[in-house]
């Protein structure tokens, strides 16, 4: 008997590791806004926000989509928020460019007001997917913009 079920047991045969999915490169434009103040921060953080084009609060600037961009927009994610933008609401932004006047096609960052009827529930301290602002939003990054405009 003992023989028939080990006999009967066959071994696994080794499945191939899955690799965890990436999020996709696609080629298209970020928007970043800084909602925190970056007093008591880290040198290296306070670094990152330099090369990202936002020196203020409430200031956003626009990327193509990179590894690299992507990299920096996960270490400073605790006082950040970023998805992608479409083009209506970078028309938008550009709009707000000519009324200030400025020229320069280099720098592509914009400075914005705070939120008209403020920001979601749970404030600025929280993620956006425990309810609060920071971090990736995706499409829904739009919506914030036309509120800051």
């Amino acid at each position: 008997m003992e023989q028939e079920k080990k006999t009967q047991k066959e071994p696994k045969k080794a499945e191939p590791a899955k690799a965890p999915a990436k999020e996709p490169a696609a080629s298209g434009n970020v928007a970043v806004i800084l909602i925190r103040n970056t007093t008591g921060a880290s040198w290296a953080l306070r670094d990152t926000l330099k090369m990202l084009n936002l020196h203020t609060k409430f200031s956003c600037s626009l990327f193509k989509k990179s590894g690299s961009i992507l990299g920096m927009l996960k270490k400073a994610k605790g006082y950040i928020t970023y998805g992608e933008i479409d083009g209506e609401t970078e028309k938008l932004l550009e709009q707000k460019r000519a009324k200030k006047g400025s020229e320069k096609k280099a720098k592509m960052s914009y400075n914005l007001h705070p939120p008209r009827g403020g920001f979601e529930r749970k404030g600025i301290k929280k993620s956006y997917a425990q309810g609060g602002v920071l971090g990736y939003r995706g499409a829904r990054i739009n919506e914030l913009i036309k509120k800051m405009i």
